[in-house]
Formats: structure tokens, sequence, C-alpha cells
């Protein structure tokens, strides 16, 4: 019993392994998110100056980035021998996304895709010309309230192929942040993990009008 005892401890006092480091390519979905851009801008473009926040910008969603998951978690900063970005490559993606955002989804995310930064980008291009925007968000032109499961069925009445564990609403504070889909890594629709499956709890949402 001593003896057992004593291996117990040695084994509670020895350091735990390190953790596997997140290989480039080994990934099971990805999720598209979608940011409400004057909600970003009010909670942190604002503090930035960021450009795209100035007025008649016109921007409704936007996209946030396109990133690798497992089935449980997600991998990111992955080690890739693929080259950064050129400027020219995240300049080329202002249309979605800031150059300066368009680099950091790079580092971040695009990293642990497998891809070239060109690839990525262009997958992530891919995948947002996929989602339709609901008539009724586009030029948004006062705030209203209203709950998440609206913003939700309104994706879902012109995205028919998605379905409602495939779509994920967020929220930050009292206003909507980000509409998230599950895309296969082929970017078919499919449901998302438990994990990112987690809709806002707030009865109701602002959604900002667009600047």
């Amino acid at each position: 019993m001593k003896h057992a005892l004593l291996a117990a401890l040695a084994l509670t006092l020895c350091p735990l392994p390190a953790p596997a480091q997140d290989v480039a390519g080994e990934f099971d979905y990805y999720v598209l998110a979608l940011s409400w851009q004057p909600s970003w801008c009010r909670a942190t473009g604002d503090d930035r100056d960021a450009s795209e926040c100035d007025q008649g910008s016109g921007l409704d969603f936007t996209v946030h980035g396109l990133w690798p998951q497992y089935e449980r978690g997600w991998p990111d900063h992955c080690d890739t021998n693929e080259r950064d970005p050129s400027r020219r490559q995240t300049q080329a993606m202002d249309d979605l996304m800031s150059p300066g955002l368009a680099l950091y989804q790079w580092q971040k995310h695009g990293r642990c895709s497998g891809l070239s930064a060109g690839q990525y980008y262009a997958t992530t291009r891919e995948a947002a010309e996929m989602v339709r925007i609901p008539a009724p968000f586009d030029d948004l032109p006062r705030d209203i309230t209203l709950p998440p499961q609206v913003v939700e069925e309104a994706f879902l009445e012109v995205n028919p192929r998605l379905s409602p564990d495939g779509i994920t609403v967020t929220c930050k504070a009292e206003a909507l942040a980000e509409v998230r889909i599950c895309l296969t890594r082929d970017l078919r629709p499919r449901d998302c993990a438990p994990d990112a499956r987690q809709d806002c709890s707030r009865p109701r949402l602002l959604m900002e009008k667009i600047r």
C-alpha cells in the first residue's frame, strides 16, 4: 500500500505533457463568421477611428473570418510553411474585410487551413458569396430590436440549404454581434458542433442602422 501511495504521489508531481501543437490542415469543418458592422463600430471601431466606420460607409454584414474548427474546440496560430500574404493580397480583400483584419485572420486562422494565403482568401470569398443576406437587413435605415431567432429565421428563409443547427446568432451586451454559419471543408452547409452552437440568450437584441 505504501509503495502504491508513493507511486501515485510521484505521478501527481510529474509535470503534465505540453499540449499538442495545432497542425495546419488538420481540422474538421469551417465556421464563416459575419459581423454586423454597426455593432462592431460602436463597440470597437470608433475607438480605433476605423475608416470602415465612417458615416456613409453603408456596411452591414462584413466577413469577420473563416475559421477551421474541430468537432470540439478549434486550432489557431498553427505552424505552416506557407508565406504570409503580401500587402496586395490583403488589400484585395477590402470589399469583404479590412486589410488589417485580413492579415490577422490569416495569422490566427488561415495558417491552420493547410492552404496558401491566396487559397485561404479565395476560399473565404467563396464561402461568403454562398450566403445571401436577408433583404430587410440590407441598408437598414433605422435602429431596430428583435429576437435573435428572427435574425436566424431570416437567414434560413433566403438560404434554404442551411439548417437551424448550422447557423448561430451571437450578441455582445444588448447588440447583435455576429451570424456564424458552419460549412464542411468543401464549403457545403452542415450542422455546427455543440460547442459552436451557442445562440444569443437575450430575448431581444439591437441592430443599429448602417452608417
